[in-house]
């Protein structure tokens, strides 16, 4: 089915509650008549006497998909707020940027995205780790709102053809923008930062039972290393604020380096990474131990340097939080190798290696049954159980027509024990997870969320087929 896409002009020829009202979105109008997409279930007779009586013209219905309908009222005509920027409107002495960010906030989205084209421009949110269309913006309406972005974030309004980055800082927002510039004009990407991470807990992120108690085993120890891993934008550092929260009291003292800072906890110390100035993971550590600390949390262990700092860190007396870019928990062992790490001080120091990933659930609003086929498994994956069903997205207005709506994070644990720790001094990395090992790897855990049918199995192939 046809997505239906209108222009800004016939976008104003009706009213968004008129839109709403009557289920109708325009398709081509001038001065004597209008043509209307019409959802099939109002598409009546008495509609289109009202509508002739309040246009003032000649109104014409085209039936069309119901969904596409929905999906077309929701991006051009939503209820709560006008969908686009008109070319009547003043951009420089409205509230729309300051709107646009207060609403970014309440729908919890990570990235706002500001768009050009050839022919018109869009706005899109990040909810949920999807990009979700929410305006579109005229092209001489988008320059100025670039602009007015620039001034906020104190960059060049000049600058036209070269990359730039800046910072929008209030009491409510912390902001850290990029500007692009592409083919038809400037590209932005605004990412919202200094979220309050007072309301996490750790005791709802997604860990099952067993693995929270070895977490939590593994975090209560004096000294020692903590590793999450996992890509960009898995929930790395959402897992070590709640830590951080949990261990945060008036008898520690805990400080942090990040690159950029994400969440803002009263009670420890953060500091922000700055490589222009030589203001490094390694830098700031060597400033830490000096800064009599008992909890030190690093953004990511990068480079050798600073994974033997760690090490030594850790030796010390320390408890080090960190992440590091690996694909699951026993990688990270291969990687610090990898790094020049000694097998032994590996052992001696790393109290548990915590792999992550994020996975949308399901609408419970809109999600339907599926039927379970074995062949739409990746081959590589060998089915832990039998399951009945499966549910699938579907979309809705509740999920803004992606089928999905919130998050949750899956784990995969390896904890240090006594077994464990002789493995890696002796270098059999690869016999860890045996057979008889008791863990649960990614996989497994995808699994199990999609037999529970909080999730599709869509959703979660690409973990499926990484084992």
């Amino acid at each position: 089915m046809q997505e239906i896409s209108i222009t800004s002009e016939h976008q104003h020829v009706i009213s968004s509650d008129l839109a709403n009202h009557y289920k109708i979105v325009p398709k081509i109008a001038d001065e004597s008549s209008i043509t209307f997409f019409v959802d099939n279930a109002h598409n009546t007779k008495d509609s289109i006497e009202e509508l002739e009586l309040l246009l003032g013209k000649e109104v014409v219905f085209l039936p069309f998909d119901s969904s596409e309908i929905e999906k077309a009222l929701s991006l051009y005509y939503r209820k709560d707020r006008a969908a686009t920027v008109s070319k009547s409107l003043n951009i420089d002495k409205s509230d729309f940027l300051e709107n646009l960010l207060y609403e970014a906030k309440s729908l919890k989205s990570s990235d706002i995205h500001f768009e050009i084209y050839e022919l018109d421009a869009r706005i899109r949110f990040r909810i949920d780790g999807q990009l979700i269309e929410r305006y579109k913006v005229d092209r001489d309406n988008y320059l100025e709102l670039i602009n007015k972005v620039k001034i906020k974030a104190k960059l060049n309004i000049t600058e036209k053809r070269l990359p730039q980055d800046g910072r929008i800082t209030n009491e409510t927002f912390d902001i850290r923008v990029s500007i692009l510039p592409t083919l038809f004009g400037e590209k932005i990407v605004m990412r919202l930062l200094g979220n309050d991470a007072s309301n996490i807990d750790l005791n709802t992120l997604g860990m099952d039972g067993e693995e929270l108690r070895h977490y939590l085993e593994a975090i209560k120890k004096p000294n020692g290393i903590i590793l999450i891993s996992g890509p960009t934008g898995s929930g790395k550092t959402t897992t070590l604020y709640a830590t951080l929260k949990l261990l945060n009291d008036s008898v520690r003292n805990i400080v942090t380096v990040e690159d950029p800072i994400e969440y803002t906890l009263k009670g420890i110390n953060q500091v922000q990474l700055k490589e222009d100035i030589g203001l490094t993971f390694a830098s700031a550590l060597r400033s830490f131990l000096r800064q009599d600390p008992d909890i030190i949390m690093l953004g990511e262990i990068r480079d050798s340097e600073t994974a033997m700092m760690a090490i030594r860190a850790s030796l010390t007396g320390h408890l080090v939080l960190s992440t590091i870019h690996t694909n699951s928990a026993v990688g990270t062992i291969a990687r610090l190798i990898d790094m020049g790490i000694p097998s032994y001080l590996i052992a001696e120091t790393l109290n548990i290696s915590v792999a992550q990933r994020l996975i949308r659930k399901l609408c419970t609003h809109c999600k339907q049954t599926a039927d379970f086929r074995a062949e739409d498994f990746p081959t590589s994956f060998q089915l832990p159980y039998p399951i009945d069903k499966l549910y699938k997205p579907v979309g809705c207005n509740k999920c803004y027509h992606t089928g999905y709506s919130g998050r949750k994070a899956i784990y995969e644990m390896l904890n240090i024990d006594f077994k464990t720790a002789g493995l890696i001094k002796n270098n059999e990395v690869n016999s860890i997870f045996n057979e008889e090992a008791d863990h649960k790897t990614l996989p497994e855990r995808a699994f199990d969320i999609l037999s529970n049918g909080e999730t599709s199995l869509e959703e979660i192939y690409s973990i499926l087929i990484n084992v």
